[in-house]
């Protein structure tokens, strides 16, 4: 039975990936800091939680580990320049560190799952040899992180980069903040899909199950055809611009409440625009996407109808993170003894 090392376990992606490789008959070693929860994910008799800050790895963490997913990262764009340094210590050394812990355990493949928010804007279609453009600290971090990683390649260490399109779709960690969860969301709570201006930017999309059945592939994938190499995660058909995507996702909520729904502008214009070329994923790995924002916009909505998906502080990564920074500076003012009131 193999062992899969993922880290940032707990978060969006993780909560999604972790059940998946224990349905494939992994062992998985859970590192998270659990900033949401350890209740994310299930318990499972293989597999085992960390609870460490991956700038903490250790190698005796990576003992008996064949594969390292290391998904942990500071994510999105608003929380990657809120705390800028934490960002560039997690998403850049971190995973950095990680890596070269993992090859000197005798860790067989590493995936670093990466974004194509690096291409920033870019005028014409741009492929994985295309120059980047990264415009936010979380992109550039993400970017550097490639950089130092991928060169630790060799015939006993596979590594490969993913360049994930936009993720979006229903899981356990749920986010809000992401594009098509945040209009699914609106559009349902109030009518009114939010938008950011001025609906012309081109954004790829990818459901979180999609992305994550990637990361699993590549664990048996042919190495020649994955070791050393760069590939961006998601379909041609899912390069969408930003306005006519609101229209679809708000006509899909409309046609499955049977109630119409309005969009609302809001922002300045977001200036990251990128059309991405998926072929090679297509061609050398033979995978296409399962879901299309439409699908994953039903998908979400039932979670919504039903009650067993609500928005909270915690499905908007930057207003958690904002909210425990407080708390932390409350606590540790008034903590005494091992505690608040009970000591």
């Amino acid at each position: 039975m193999q062992t899969v090392l993922v880290t940032g376990a707990g978060g969006y992606i993780g909560s999604v990936l972790v059940p998946k490789l224990l349905q494939q008959g992994f062992t998985v070693k859970a590192l998270d800091r659990f900033f949401f929860g350890k209740d994310k994910l299930e318990t499972h008799p293989q597999l085992q939680f960390i609870q460490e800050d991956a700038r903490r790895l250790s190698e005796q963490q990576l003992a008996g580990v064949d594969y390292v997913i290391d998904l942990v990262a500071v994510s999105n764009d608003p929380s990657g320049e809120q705390f800028s340094e934490a960002t560039w210590q997690i998403n850049h050394q971190s995973r950095v560190m990680t890596a070269n812990l993992a090859k000197k355990a005798g860790v067989k493949r590493y995936i670093l799952p990466s974004s194509c928010s690096i291409y920033g804007f870019q005028d014409n279609e741009v492929d994985e040899t295309s120059k980047t453009n990264p415009l936010t600290v979380y992109a550039k971090a993400n970017e550097k992180a490639e950089q130092d990683i991928l060169p630790l390649a060799n015939e006993t260490f596979v590594v490969t980069i993913l360049r994930q399109a936009t993720v979006f779709g229903y899981g356990p960690r749920m986010r809000f903040d992401l594009a098509i969860n945040g209009m699914v969301y609106g559009a349902w709570k109030d009518n009114v899909l939010p938008l950011m201006r001025d609906g012309k930017q081109y954004r790829p999309m990818v459901h979180v199950q999609d992305t994550t059945d990637v990361m699993i592939h590549l664990l048996t994938a042919d190495p020649h055809n994955i070791n050393g190499e760069i590939f961006n995660v998601g379909g041609a058909e899912q390069n969408y611009q930003l306005g006519p995507l609101g229209e679809i996702i708000a006509k899909t909520v409309s046609n499955e409440l049977n109630k119409p729904i309005k969009i609302e502008w809001y922002g300045d214009v977001d200036h990251r625009s990128y059309r991405v070329n998926f072929d090679k994923i297509a061609t050398i790995l033979k995978w296409q996407p399962r879901f299309s924002a439409e699908k994953g916009a039903k998908e979400i909505l039932t979670h919504l109808v039903d009650g067993t998906l609500e928005r909270s502080t915690q499905t908007i990564t930057l207003n958690w993170y904002k909210d425990l920074e407080k708390w932390h500076k409350i606590i540790k003012q008034v903590e005494l003894h091992g505690g608040i009131l009970n000591i």
